[in-house]
């Protein structure tokens, strides 16, 4: 609560009271460089990831050979195997997992709902129904050809949910956000499985991309969708400050001279960026924007001032470390990363519930 209990006081601008003790600031002190001494640990354990996402695959490749890739390019199958297949992929689920995890933290703070995960407004259903149409309608057959049917409808989807949203008295408060989110989905899924069932070609090629991975994503799939995250990465973390004082209410957030409905609606649209580039990219991916979170929250409490940058970084770590699972444990095959994060965060979700409860938003 001391942090936002600051953010208040920043808010209202009011003229400083007395001076904290000198023990309070010094524990001030020792919990922030504590959460960012962990920040740098957990950034190193992300560079390890990075180095076992190049190094490990389906097919084994000697550690010397991968530096040489780097250092001494010969054009050879394994150099070519780590620059154009493991690299781009190793970026892709740097850039994705971030997104997720960071999409996640301010859905659960936009919403004030510890259970909120980015598809709660429909950006997944939006994506996979405008991926559908895509395939049946318009004939598009590669991964990037997906990517914009895939953000267009992930997009068109949230705008819609936003809009039921605030229809009524009140606006867009969290409640009607999520019912909206709720029973948008319900019906865009319905239509998806109508034209899946209706069209087994269309079924054929919508199942790689509906499972979630990061396997075949290559340099023009990242150049695509980069710009998309960096924006929304820059919107999420921009929106700390303000989260810690609407997580306390729209009531008492108003009093401090809040617009509540400009943060909500910045907030929501950097959720949107974030959930619909990683979508479009690498399908639905579940449980990284819901687990993270919980995890950065147990760690740093509820300032999402350091909340939003734990979740930055842990979620890339779930996700490049269920990646190199699924690579390693049925070679030749591969197990695809959306199976394994389900898998792992289920799991995890299931042991920090019974261990503690939800930690409150």
């Amino acid at each position: 609560m001391t942090a936002v209990v600051d953010e208040i006081r920043h808010l209202e601008e009011a003229a400083p009271g007395p001076a904290p003790a000198g023990p309070r600031r010094r524990g001030l002190l020792d919990r922030s460089w504590s959460r960012l001494a962990g920040l740098v640990v957990a950034g190193g354990v992300l560079l390890v990831l990075v180095g076992c996402s190049l190094a490990f695959g389906s097919k084994s490749i000697q550690l010397g050979s991968v530096i040489d890739a780097f250092t001494d390019f010969d054009g050879s199958n394994d150099h070519v195997i780590v620059r154009s297949l493991r690299l781009p992929r190793t970026v892709l689920g740097v850039g994705v997992g971030a997104a997720l995890g960071l999409a996640g933290g301010v859905m659960q703070g936009v919403t004030r709902n510890p259970l909120a995960d980015p598809g709660l407004l429909g950006v997944e259903a939006g994506a996979s129904l405008a991926v559908v149409i895509g395939i049946h309608s318009f004939g598009i057959g590669t991964l990037t050809g997906y990517v914009w049917f895939a953000f267009a409808g992930a997009a068109l989807a949230s705008l819609a949910v936003y809009v039921i949203g605030s229809v009524g008295r009140g606006g867009a408060t969290p409640v009607k956000l999520a019912l909206a989110g709720a029973a948008l989905t319900a019906l865009l899924t319905s239509v998806t499985q109508g034209v899946l069932l209706y069209d087994v070609q269309t079924f054929d090629q919508f199942r790689f991309w509906v499972v979630g991975s990061l396997a075949g994503r290559d340099a023009d799939v990242v150049r695509q969708v980069a710009p998309f995250l960096v924006v929304g990465v820059a919107l999420a973390l921009l929106m700390a400050r303000w989260l810690n004082v609407l997580v306390l209410g729209d009531d008492v957030a108003r009093s401090l001279g809040m617009r509540v409905s400009l943060v909500r609606t910045s907030a929501t649209l950097a959720v949107v960026v974030l959930t619909g580039a990683a979508v479009a990219a690498c399908g639905p991916i579940g449980f990284v924007g819901l687990t993270v979170p919980h995890v950065a929250r147990a760690i740093t409490g509820p300032d999402h001032r350091w909340l939003l940058p734990w979740s930055m970084v842990l979620g890339p770590i779930l996700l490049l470390a269920a990646d190199v699972v699924g690579r390693v444990v049925m070679r030749p095959a591969e197990l695809q990363v959306g199976i394994v994060t389900a898998l792992l965060g289920a799991l995890f979700f299931i042991a920090l519930v019974r261990r503690r409860k939800l930690a409150a938003v």
